[in-house]
């Protein structure tokens, strides 16, 4: 028998984000780009822990588990017959809407409606959720959208009943009082094989105490969202009346007309290569091949959406300017850099001259990189981080979303064109805080010379200055030394109460990408993961030595490989990227899943190792399988800093040969 076409919470936001989403979301015959595994994703942040840390507030709750509407729906009636009741993810049905309240407390005839949130929430900063004109805050507009769309379908099954409405919230102004409440809760597999969590039977009344999750009433934001347009492109004009219209779109399985827009380039419903060769269908293409009469071979072309760090491509759209062929240099307006770093709109306006002259040539700034190369000193360091930032503190003392520091790799380039992995760092004990050690072993590492130190993304930075920070808390015996090694390779934050510029600051390989060097090829994007390819399929000289199967040998040493081949091509003569040579990081789970957290934006690559982290801290494994984790850690970040070695490489040989 077919389940009935609810127009759930999840469903909701999505159609707040695009109306016409609801058509594509549930049928397998479109692609769908979200993971396939919530708990990957919840991992990440310790979304899970959150959920049920907010349960053990209310030891008397009643927690309905079963996954089948009907029997959720009748299992709720049951329990809300009685006058005092707290029920944990309730199922509630008005008319076509449906709806499982994270926790919803019943005495008598009022309400307390919870959502729980693994979002971060300061009074000070947050206090009503309202911007500095009086709208409301776009950051909060998912999470108050979720609550308004639950008080409504609540009041409507209940309506003489009074309705108080909360988020519970990760409170940042807070501190955890106690050590490893983050590992008491942990993922297990029932006898279904399906994941659920288990809190540890240590959780104590102290570590509740700690009070990390605030609820926050939410009704006079919610009267106003009411009382507003919901957007632009919704079937209705009130919020409450979108609810009707959108329940009713899905109930009958009909489309809402699309309205195109910079939203689209964020639409999961895209199909890959791979997808499409399974016969999936693209919703994304669906949408614009009918507003803008498309074929297939326009999706060919690159667009508005693939210009880099573009804020006006809404009003492109608008314009009926959509190809980047299409763009002219006055619609740019290119502003001169000052200096000879290209500035944003000349990086623009490059990549899309070079689409309209169908140029793929690459450009590089040889005459300002000679002269920056000119002032570095040899050996060169490479090192990138692996980190994580989950809602509930590891440690005492720890605010919520404080970062942990467990891995780093480091390569090192000589003057005479040798290289070398050097050293690394991976601490994924269970219950161990690692970030002092993570330093210690950085400082050991790096004080051994004077040469330059490179890092990709202003991250590594960051999370030095965060620990600076933790040391100032800390009873470490070393703690002046290892302050002042972290301010001799950093630059201060701007939230940083004192203010320093290190003497051997780290260098921003990410920065000189955007600033002296362009591949056509990237599309515009500046992460390692779209950068390597590029430079691998432009350079000769990566190539040619690449290709053999060097590394990990005694003339190219690594500390996990072994006369590897980094140089492949496919069956169509093309080079494949290194990352998919690398060992899958989890078995159990798909394709699809681990590609997704393989990908990142030029800030963001870490998904995958985080998850990793997360799993090996909350997931219950033998140790062969932690050991073939940890091994699988340690190779993936020493591809990161061995992209940051080869296009270095790439740059001093084209410098040379010119």
């Amino acid at each position: 028998m077919k389940k009935p076409l609810y127009l759930t919470k999840s469903r909701f936001k999505m159609a707040t984000e695009c109306p016409t989403k609801l058509f594509y979301t549930s049928k397998k015959e479109y692609a769908n780009t979200q993971l396939d595994d919530p708990f990957l994703a919840a991992l990440a942040d310790g979304g899970f822990q959150v959920g049920e840390l907010s349960k053990c507030y209310y030891p008397t709750g009643h927690d309905i588990t079963t996954l089948d509407y009907d029997d959720a729906q009748q299992q709720t009636l049951e329990l809300l017959k009685q006058n005092n009741v707290i029920i944990f993810e309730p199922a509630i049905r008005f008319n076509n809407l449906f709806i499982r309240i994270d926790i919803l407390i019943k005495t008598g005839n009022r309400f307390e409606l919870i959502e729980v949130k693994a979002k971060s929430y300061s009074k000070k900063k947050d206090n009503d959720f309202l911007g500095a004109r009086g709208g409301i805050s776009s950051s909060w507009k998912p999470y108050l959208f979720d609550v308004a769309f639950q008080k409504y379908v609540l009041q409507g099954s209940y309506p003489k009943s009074i309705i108080s409405s909360y988020l519970m919230l990760v409170d940042k102004d807070t501190t955890a009082k106690t050590d490893s409440l983050n590992q008491k809760f942990f993922i297990v597999k029932d006898s279904n094989n399906r994941k659920g969590v288990k809190v540890s039977s240590n959780l104590s009344k102290s570590d509740l105490k700690s009070n990390l999750l605030i609820k926050v009433n939410v009704d006079a934001v919610i009267e106003k969202i009411y009382a507003e347009e919901l957007s632009t492109g919704m079937p209705a004009y009130t919020f409450k009346d979108n609810i009707e219209s959108l329940a009713l779109y899905y109930k009958n399985d009909e489309r809402i007309v699309p309205v195109i827009g910079s939203k689209c380039k964020s639409c999961e419903f895209k199909a890959s290569t791979a997808d499409q060769e399974l016969g999936k269908l693209d919703g994304f293409q669906t949408c614009w091949k009918e507003q803008l009469r498309w074929k297939d071979e326009d999706f060919n072309e690159q667009t508005v959406l693939n210009i880099w760090n573009f804020r006006k491509a809404n009003d492109f759209i608008e314009q009926g300017i959509i190809k980047i062929k299409d763009i002219s240099e006055e619609d740019i307006k290119v502003e001169e850099s000052v200096d000879f770093a290209l500035s944003a709109s000349e990086r623009q306006w490059m990549q899309i001259d070079k689409v309209k002259r169908n140029d793929n040539t690459v450009y590089f700034d040889i005459d300002t990189m000679k002269s920056l190369m000119n002032n570095w000193t040899y050996p060169l360091h490479f090192i990138d981080f692996e980190t994580s930032a989950v809602a509930i503190p590891f440690y005492k003392g720890m605010r919520p979303y404080e970062g942990i520091a467990f891995q780093f790799s480091h390569h090192v380039m000589y003057e005479d064109g040798r290289i070398e992995h050097i050293g690394e760092f991976l601490n994924t004990e269970v219950g161990t805080f690692p970030n002092f050690e993570f330093v210690r072993e950085l400082k050991k590492q790096l004080e051994v010379d004077e040469g330059t130190i490179f890092r990709y993304s202003p991250h590594e930075n960051t999370y030095l200055n965060m620990i600076y920070r933790q040391l100032n808390n800390s009873s470490e015996t070393d703690r002046d030394e290892l302050q002042l090694f972290i301010k001799t390779i950093t630059n201060s934050t701007k939230n940083s109460k004192e203010n320093w510029q290190g003497v051997r600051s780290m260098v921003d390989l990410w920065d000189l990408v955007k600033k002296y060097y362009y591949d056509p090829i990237t599309k515009g994007s500046n992460s390692i993961k779209a950068v390597l390819p590029a430079i691998l399929n432009s350079s000769v000289f990566l190539q040619n030595k690449y290709q053999q199967p060097i590394y990990g040998s005694k003339t190219l040493p690594s500390l996990n490989f072994s006369d590897k081949q980094w140089l492949t091509k496919d069956e169509n003569g093309d080079i494949t990227d290194p990352y998919k040579s690398l060992p899958k990081m989890f078995k159990d789970s798909s394709d699809h899943d681990i590609e997704l957290l393989s990908e990142g934006d030029e800030l963001n690559n870490g998904g995958l190792a985080l998850t990793a982290y997360a799993r090996m801290q909350f997931t219950q494994m033998s140790e062969y399988e932690r050991k073939e984790l940890n091994q699988a850690l340690l190779k993936y970040c020493e591809l990161d800093t061995l992209a940051m070695v080869m296009i270095v490489e790439a740059w001093k040989v084209w410098i040379e040969n010119s």
